[in-house]
Formats: structure tokens, C-alpha cells, sequence
């Protein structure tokens, strides 16, 4: 009797284990809280990849880059995004040198060098910000928005002051109101700057009437490879080598060449957001790195500190987006970034994904 038992448990529990078998998990399905909002009152997200103008070769000129505006002026965004690392982060990349060894003189300015001249922290200006935007909803006058570009550049946000600065007649561009001459001479320089943030995100936001772009870029996730050192240098050296990206790299440097009028950079920055490029792109980077052999897999570690820094620029995208319920976001970013933006955005309940290509072409 007790072996008839023991063999029918044992029939049981097989039975048990091929019904687990048979019905993998499937997490819970969002779906029905996605179509809490009709698609037509989501809000609009378009990821437009573009090239680090500061690299490309000396005949591409900035206002070249007029057709580009011309095009994202009309489809008239209510939230513009850039890849730049906002102040309190690298703040803390400066206090945390020994955890994110170089990345702070690599990506952030010494909010320091500019409080010396405004008198304003970072902390405090980051603290007078909400308010200052408030004050100058109501009344835009000079002086406020000198006062405010002040602000920004004591906060680390160059590109929000220059969206302040471009807004001022130019006849009222000068000192005063906590703009020192040094810090007109900055605003001046980074007026000029060959920086997709600053030629593309802070002229269009001033032409839209915006008060400031939202920084999105975060290298909080540096850490996961700064202990690497020449050993994790060395394998992506070696993982970039392959035969698909010397395959690519004559296509993008005849690109870089070609964007040296209006016409050329419109072109090439349809070819930046190109399908097939974006594939191809993916393919020699992210794609060969994840196949890395299986000693110290730096590959693999580089594909998760990617993962990571876009997951949480994307967070940072939501977070703007939410100033606009239902409005328009644009994400300018490397375009290395698109397909990872669009892929967690997508993942959003409030949101639609707009083709850039939908404008550039």
C-alpha cells in the first residue's frame, strides 16, 4: 500500500513539474493602464540622434545648422532635452573621485570657478531656480533674465543660461544683475561653441520661448567599469576593431565631410538617424561587445554600464516630460543613444514615439 502511494506522489509531482514546465512565467501585462490615455493625448517623445559637432572637421560651421532648426521649429516641442550631466551630479562625481576616477574633469565644469565671480553656490542657486522661473513667467524683463542666466551658470547649467542669454536683446546683453563681465565673456564663449547643446538645443529653446533645456545625461553608472583601468581600455579596443566597424567608419567620416552647408548637415543628419545606420551602429558596438570571449567579459560589463547610464538618462527624460502632460519631448542626444532611448520610453504608459526622420526627410 505505502509503495502504491509513494508511486502515485512521485506521478503527481512529474505531473506538477511538466505543468511548470509547460507555463513559463509571464509577468503581469501594463497594458490595460496604457490605454488609460487614447493614444492621440499621450505624450509625444522623438529621439533625435546627432553627431558631437565638437569633433567634426573645421568646414562644418554652426549655422549650418539652420535647416536642422528650421525643421524642429515646426514641429514646435514643449520640452527639449539634452546630453549634458546636470550640476548636483557632478557635484557628486567630484566628491566621489576615488569611486569615478576622471569622469568628473571629463564631463562637468568646478561649479567653484563660477561662484567666485556670481557670489551664488550651486546649492543656493539650485534652491532660487524654481522661484526665479517663476518671477520670470510673470514678468520677463532684462534684468530678470540676466539674473536667472546668473543662476543657471552658478548651477552648471551652461545651456539654460545660454537659452536666457539669446532671449535678451542684444542690445541688453551686458553685465549687471549678478552677470559679471566674466561671466558675459563665458556666455559669449559658449555662444560660439561648436556643442550640439548649445548651437542646436539652447538656439532652438530660444526661438520656441522656452526658459531653459533640461540636462539628462548621468554618468552615475561609471563606476561599474572606472575599476578597469588599461586592463578594460585594452578589450574595448580590441572589441571595436572588427571587421563592421572599419566597414562603417568611411561612410561616417564622408559624412563629417559633406555637413559644410545647411543642405549637407540636414542630410547628414538624416543619415545619423537612418534605420540601417542605427543598426549597423548597434551591431559593431553594443552587439559585438556582448559576444566578448569569456576571460574577464569587460564586454559584457560595458553592455550593462550602457544599459544602466540610458535607463536612467531616460528617468531623467520622464521627469521632464511630466512638466508637459500631453505635449511634445525632444531627446537631443549622441545618436549611439537613440535606439535604447526609444526602446525604454516606448515601455512608458504615456507615451507615443515620433520618427524623426518624419521631419528630416
Amino acid at each position: 500500500m505505502f509503495r502504491n502511494r509513494f508511486l502515485l506522489l512521485g506521478a503527481v509531482a512529474a505531473l506538477a513539474s511538466t505543468q511548470v514546465q509547460a507555463a513559463p512565467y509571464r509577468p503581469l501585462d501594463l497594458g490595460a493602464v496604457d490605454r488609460a490615455v487614447p493614444p492621440q493625448a499621450r505624450t509625444r517623445y522623438m529621439v533625435l540622434g546627432t553627431p558631437h559637432l565638437a569633433g567634426m572637421p573645421d568646414s562644418f560651421k554652426p549655422e549650418y545648422l539652420s535647416l536642422v532648426l528650421d525643421r524642429l521649429a515646426a514641429w514646435r516641442p514643449d520640452v527639449i532635452t539634452i546630453e549634458g550631466l546636470p550640476g548636483p551630479q557632478c557635484e557628486m562625481l567630484l566628491r566621489y573621485q576615488a569611486n569615478y576616477p576622471g569622469v568628473a574633469e571629463q564631463y562637468c565644469w568646478d561649479a567653484a570657478e563660477v561662484e567666485r565671480d556670481s557670489g551664488v553656490s550651486l546649492i543656493a542657486a539650485e534652491s532660487a531656480l524654481p522661484q526665479a522661473l517663476a518671477d520670470i513667467a510673470r514678468a520677463p524683463t532684462p534684468a530678470a533674465r540676466r539674473h536667472l542666466a546668473m543662476l543657471f551658470l552658478s548651477a552648471n547649467d551652461r545651456t539654460s543660461a545660454l537659452v536666457q542669454w539669446l532671449r535678451l536683446p542684444e542690445a541688453e546683453r551686458k553685465a549687471g544683475d549678478g552677470l559679471t563681465p566674466s561671466l558675459v565673456a563665458l556666455l559669449e564663449k559658449v555662444r560660439a561653441g561648436r556643442n550640439e547643446n548649445y548651437a542646436l538645443a539652447a538656439a532652438l529653446a530660444a526661438r520656441l520661448g522656452h526658459e531653459r533645456v533640461y540636462p539628462a545625461d548621468d554618468h552615475s553608472a561609471d563606476a561599474l567599469t572606472a575599476t578597469g583601468g588599461a586592463e578594460f581600455e585594452q578589450a574595448m579596443q580590441r572589441i571595436w576593431d572588427n571587421p563592421g566597424s572599419r566597414a562603417l567608419r568611411p561612410a561616417i567620416e564622408a559624412q563629417g565631410k559633406a555637413m559644410s552647408s545647411p543642405a549637407g548637415v540636414l542630410a547628414g543628419y538624416r543619415a545619423e538617424n537612418a534605420t540601417d545606420r542605427q543598426r549597423r551602429q548597434n551591431e559593431v558596438d553594443f552587439g559585438a561587445a556582448l559576444k566578448d570571449g569569456p576571460d574577464r567579459q569587460w564586454g559584457r560589463r560595458y553592455v550593462a554600464w550602457w544599459e544602466v547610464r540610458n535607463l536612467r538618462m531616460v528617468a531623467s527624460i520622464r521627469a521632464a516630460a511630466a512638466q508637459a502632460p500631453g505635449g511634445k519631448v525632444l531627446a537631443l542626444v549622441g545618436s549611439s543613444h537613440r535606439p535604447y532611448f526609444e526602446r525604454y520610453l516606448g515601455q512608458m504608459h504615456d507615451a507615443t514615439l515620433v520618427d524623426p526622420g518624419t521631419l528630416l526627410n
